[in-house]
């Protein structure tokens, strides 16, 4: 790419950024996912910036690239990655949890929770507890996103130490009374 094709280049790319991205949104339903999706786009038509024939529609060329690379990574990553199963992997096979074990290790689990600082905590429970995405627990909180991931690292650190500490109740659903006596 010669300096005059790359200055044409670069205008498209700050004229129509905006609409093709929210474009990939709607393709991928996920900003994060919508931003490489575009950026892989882009890359595939500075490629062949020099080869396009026509340069009043360079914006068909990049939607049609988006379109053709949200496909392929369906296809590579949709498909083939569950795996169907006649026990669920959470309880091993042939052991029944007691319910007192159940009502231990929630408790061990809730003053764990307790023990996060506050911004933590609201991190896990948004996360895990409502199911909602890193976007909404920014938005929520006020925060960016990368503070979201590093506080949820944070948290699922300290609980994971928490837990263990807490014994085999926790780790373990074979317990009788959850502190560590077999049944």
């Amino acid at each position: 790419m010669n300096v005059d094709e790359e200055r044409q280049f670069r205008e498209f790319v700050a004229a129509r950024s905006r609409s093709l991205l929210h474009s990939a949104y709607l393709l991928t339903g996920d900003w994060e996912q919508g931003r490489d999706l575009l950026q892989t786009a882009l890359a595939a038509t500075a490629r062949r910036w020099s080869k396009l024939r026509d340069r009043q529609q360079p914006e068909v060329y990049v939607r049609r690239a988006m379109y053709h690379a949200q496909v392929d990574r369906f296809r590579l990553l949709g498909w083939g990655r569950e795996t169907v199963t006649d026990t669920l992997p959470d309880q091993p096979a042939g052991q029944a949890s007691d319910w007192a074990d159940t009502v231990v290790q929630r408790q061990d689990i809730m003053a764990a929770l307790r023990r996060l600082p506050k911004r933590q905590r609201a991190v896990i429970v948004l996360r895990y507890f409502e199911d909602r995405p890193d976007t909404e627990i920014a938005a929520i909180l006020g925060v960016a996103q990368g503070t979201v991931r590093s506080q949820t690292h944070k948290a699922l650190v300290s609980l994971r130490t928490a837990l263990a500490e807490a014994g085999p109740s926790v780790a373990s659903p074979c317990t009788a009374s959850g502190r560590g006596v077999i049944a």
